[in-house]
């Protein structure tokens, strides 16, 4: 909310969600789901006093699926205190310049401006983003830093909150943005209310890193399928860069350059990611201590299994556990 105004059960913040032409369902079901419920049971009073405006009459959704009908407006914006910008899956199409005005005028005049997902591309092209840090999915940020130079993008983590711009990543952390918003508006316990009527963590930290898996690439004719293959059956030994240069029958120097360009970071890079990815399911799966993921994934000791899920993920073993292992 801009500074000054206080949410109230009685003065709740207005929230204008901009949906235009293609925008994604699930960020605008998120936002409805978070800002549009008139009656919270499990609160008693309702949080936020949500508009949905169109440019048009109504606008088509991605992909073609259904089209929206909204009694809002553009110069609905004018009066909210939080504004959600439009996102596509197809960023090469420019914004409409009517939304894009009246998110600058939003702005200027102290609004709060959020971006789900793609969205922080309509806040870039707004200007709004200059100089200031932001979120984006991770397999959109060259593009996203290609564009927007000027923008400090940090593309690993699920959201970013710099005052009254804020941006999340991917699209499931759109809900996590928007209870860090119902945190920020009201407080702790309401965020944890709300979060636990969708059946959803109420609180992952917009500093940790988007859980991103590293999938091997395509089937090739190259050698160094094989090699990869070979490795990911033997992460529990200690492995090293010349066994697998060894295994693939080529030199260390040709290795490095098959994985720079097959894969596109180093044999050591890739080695380290799988035993974090193998550390992740073994305690997905129930693995009993930290020592035994750390011996069964080939990380060696429970320290640097911290260490890595620290450098990698952004949390620590335990936290993985509590928000991912079966039976919490």
């Amino acid at each position: 909310m801009p500074q000054g105004s206080c949410a109230t059960p009685q003065n709740p913040p207005k929230v204008a969600l901009i949906v235009d032409e293609h925008s994604n369902p699930f960020e605008v079901g998120c936002a409805c789901e978070i800002f549009g419920q008139r009656v919270r049971p499990e609160i008693g009073h309702n949080l936020y006093d949500l508009s949905i405006v169109t440019p048009g009459r109504s606008v088509t959704m991605r992909d073609g699926l259904f089209r929206v009908q909204a009694d809002g407006r553009l110069a609905d914006v004018e009066h909210a205190d939080l504004v959600i910008v439009p996102n596509r899956p197809d960023v090469d199409i420019p914004s409409r310049p009517a939304v894009l005005a009246a998110v600058r005028r939003a702005h200027e005049r102290g609004a709060h401006l959020v971006g789900l997902c793609t969205g922080a591309f309509t806040l870039a092209e707004a200007g709004v983003l200059e100089g200031r840090r932001a979120a984006v999915h991770w397999q959109l940020a060259d593009e996203f830093r290609a564009r927007f130079p000027n923008v400090q993008l940090e593309p690993d983590v699920l959201f970013i909150d710099d005052g009254d711009v804020l941006t999340s990543a991917g699209s499931a952390a759109a809900l996590d943005l928007s209870l860090h918003i119902v945190r920020r508006d009201y407080g702790t316990e309401v965020a944890n209310h709300v979060g636990r009527r969708l059946v959803f963590a109420a609180f992952r930290d917009g500093g940790q890193r988007q859980f991103v898996e590293q999938p091997l690439p395509a089937a090739t004719e190259s050698p160094l399928a094989s090699v990869l293959n070979w490795a990911l059956e033997r992460l529990h030994l200690k492995l090293s860069v010349e066994d697998l240069a060894r295994e693939g029958r080529m030199s260390v120097g040709t290795l490095h350059r098959r994985f720079r360009d097959e894969i596109g970071t180093t044999p050591l890079g890739w080695l380290t990611a799988q035993r974090v990815a193998l550390a992740c399911r073994l305690i997905e799966q129930g693995a009993p201590t930290m020592d035994v993921v750390a011996h069964r994934s080939g990380i060696g000791s429970a320290a640097h299994l911290r260490s890595l899920f620290r450098k990698h993920l952004g949390v620590s073993p335990s936290d993985y556990r509590r928000r991912f292992a079966a039976g919490g």
